[in-house]
């Protein structure tokens, strides 16, 4: 990996940072921080609009998170109200790692229920924005998500991962300053599952094979 990708990325080691993960263990400063990361700069009332929370209560979970170097100051516009801005693109941690304690496993399980949420809202605003035009027609069908079920190795599952995590950051980079770019949502899952034995004696299905627009993939730049 590049030195600017590293940059880029806030790995989090259970050792070092079990500060750090019990402040991130809690949905709305994941909200805030995934806020800040895909819409830019912010200050803690407009970051209150978004949430429905009140400004104090996000000005709270700021400074928590500024704590802990997850976000910094932005420039400010003015004097009157700080601005703050997310100092990684993206977190990610080992799995393994954090299987080694309870809070390390709190925080994953909080992290992936974020993500969750974070699902739900944006087919719901991806929908929305269909319907008020404020998305072009020419959206409509490259967007999607599916739930394909197939067969890896976990060394075929890992490759799957930094292939597409290489195209991901190779695609974003070409477009970069495309005026026809928009912020897309990527929800990525590989979940090995085991195989269980139905009442006839044949395997379940673990997917419907279901998909919305061409098959795809879907992840959370959040990683988290």
């Amino acid at each position: 990996m590049t030195d600017d990708h590293e940059h880029r990325r806030r790995v989090l080691d259970p050792r070092q940072d079990a500060a750090a993960l019990k402040a991130l263990t809690h949905p709305l400063r994941i909200r805030l921080l995934g806020l800040l990361r895909m819409e830019g700069p912010a200050t803690a009332s407009e970051l209150a609009v978004r949430t429905g929370e009140s400004s104090a209560s996000t000005s709270y979970h700021l400074r928590v998170l500024a704590k802990y170097a997850f976000i910094a100051e932005a420039e400010h516009r003015d004097g009157r109200e700080r601005r703050w801005k997310s100092v990684h693109e993206v977190t990610s941690w080992s799995n393994t790692a954090m299987a080694g304690s309870q809070e390390a496993r709190a925080f994953v399980d909080v992290a992936r229920r974020a993500q969750l949420d974070h699902l739900e809202r944006s087919l719901a605003r991806h929908q929305e924005d269909l319907d008020t035009g404020r998305l072009g027609t020419e959206w409509l069908e490259p967007s999607g998500f599916t739930d394909l079920g197939v067969r890896l190795t976990p060394e075929s599952l890992t490759e799957l991962w930094e292939t597409f995590e290489r195209t991901v950051s190779e695609l974003a980079a070409r477009d970069e300053g495309d005026p026809r770019a928009e912020q897309v949502v990527l929800f990525t899952g590989g979940l090995a599952l085991a195989s269980e034995t139905g009442a006839a004696g044949t395997e379940p299905d673990a997917s419907t094979g279901a998909t919305a627009g061409p098959a795809k993939k879907s992840g959370t730049e959040d990683d988290s």
